[in-house]
């Protein structure tokens, strides 16, 4: 969430920046409320002088052997005033809480102002389109003719926007994540996390997730629990509380997990195949670092990913996404997006953020310097990258006029040193 002190001094700001992001968000009505709550607390603490005044006023009679009945019927007048404005202010302060969490992070000053994609800003290309000399085949098309995707027992298991793999289809997921795993961990230098799969509702409010996304959540209702959306959702909240050792940053994670969106509202538009679907696998990057550092650490986070890219030789770009483009939570934004020759278009795999002390400040995560106070980390992620999109630019990237589908030699060790999927 913002610091509450930015919101006061700076809330034309904070209206623009929110507007920027198509958030609708009432200031006014949270200043009003916080104003109150101060208010409340001045009149509170006026009363707790008082008491404590005549609290040793008592203490002074008795000791002197006069009579105190006055002074302590005044003490109870007082309590009873503390006491009744004690949930007043308790009832202020979750409000003013919740409408905070309801406010988005601002989005960097560098961040282009934009309501759409047309407003996003393509920083770099990787590679070229892939030359094929016959009519590139879509993914589904390809996985469903070598029998490596079957999403009609997909959908008769669980439902619609459900994929199953098969075989080699299966190996090649398995092969995904071991590559990536062992790239962030050999050589990008993160540590590797498995986490829970579900999450509490207090670690999806500290991602961000909620309040806001709630309808586009799988949940669990009668534990109050989520299906996370991403594994930032587990690696953010696991310093939740804490106060760090300013030598340990930056801390770095990486997690593979499956992940649940169930995307309210996508139904009938950019369903078909893998494009969009309720459960992917995804390997994720995370970082806690110093304040100093967030930017530096934004580019690094972001070449991560692209390496990822780089070794199974796909053609990909870097696009800084514009304002109304951006997420909830993060203050600004590098999207990888991978060339589909299939289907003829870009699909995003990665989006990697850096939230500053947004999600710090739901999670309360600090640091502190030897001989100074705690202050919030900044938080980066990204992914490293997302299955289901990148499955389909290597199916349509690399298949073949037979129909059988080369596989990267990045991943061949990883799948027992098979050159190509063919039809069995």
């Amino acid at each position: 969430m913002l610091d509450l002190d930015l919101i006061r001094n700076n809330p034309d700001r904070v209206k623009q920046g929110a507007a920027a992001k198509g958030v609708k968000v009432d200031i006014d009505h949270l200043l009003e409320i916080d104003a109150r709550l101060r208010g409340l607390m001045r009149q509170c603490e006026d009363l707790r002088s008082q008491r404590n005044a005549a609290s040793k006023e008592v203490s002074r009679l008795k000791q002197s052997g006069q009579d105190a009945a006055a002074i302590i019927e005044q003490v109870g007048r007082v309590n009873e005033q503390i006491k009744q404005l004690e949930p007043q202010m308790s009832q202020l302060e979750a409000e003013l809480r919740e409408l905070r969490l309801n406010i988005p992070n601002l989005p960097a000053d560098d961040v282009p102002v934009g309501r759409s994609a047309e407003q996003n800003v393509i920083v770099r290309t990787w590679g070229e389109k892939p030359k094929l000399d016959f009519k590139p085949k879509p993914h589904w098309d390809i996985g469903t003719d070598l029998g490596i995707i079957d999403f009609e027992r997909a959908t008769k298991l669980t439902g619609s926007n459900f994929a199953m793999f098969v075989g080699a289809g299966a190996a090649l997921v398995r092969a995904l994540i071991s590559y990536m795993l062992d790239l962030h961990t050999r050589e990008h230098g993160y540590v590797e996390i498995a986490p829970p799969f579900i999450a509490n509702r207090a670690t999806m409010v500290a991602t961000g997730q909620l309040p806001k996304f709630e309808e586009d959540m799988y949940r669990c209702n009668l534990d109050d629990y989520f299906l996370i959306p991403t594994a930032e959702a587990p690696l953010t909240s696991l310093h939740r509380d804490e106060v760090l050792d300013a030598a340990r940053l930056p801390i770095n994670y990486t997690a593979y997990t499956p992940c649940w969106r169930r995307e309210a509202g996508s139904y009938g538009r950019d369903t078909r195949g893998l494009t969009r679907v309720h459960q992917f696998d995804k390997v994720e990057m995370f970082k806690i670092v110093h304040p100093d550092t967030s930017w530096d650490e934004l580019e690094k986070l972001t070449r991560h990913a692209e390496d990822v890219l780089q070794r199974l030789g796909l053609h990909y770009r870097v696009v800084l996404l514009c304002t109304g483009e951006m997420s909830f939570s993060n203050a600004k934004c590098y999207d990888l997006e991978l060339w589909a020759p299939g289907l003829e278009r870009w699909f995003e795999v990665s989006s990697c953020s850096n939230f500053l002390d947004y999600q710090a400040r739901r999670g309360n995560i600090r640091f502190k310097e030897k001989g100074g106070k705690p202050q919030f980390v900044h938080t980066l992620n990204g992914s490293g990258v997302a299955f289901p999109r990148l499955i389909i630019a290597l199916l349509e990237s690399y298949q073949q006029p037979d129909g059988s589908v080369v596989i990267p030699e990045a991943l061949r060790k990883y799948m027992g040193g098979m050159e190509r999927i063919e039809r069995k």
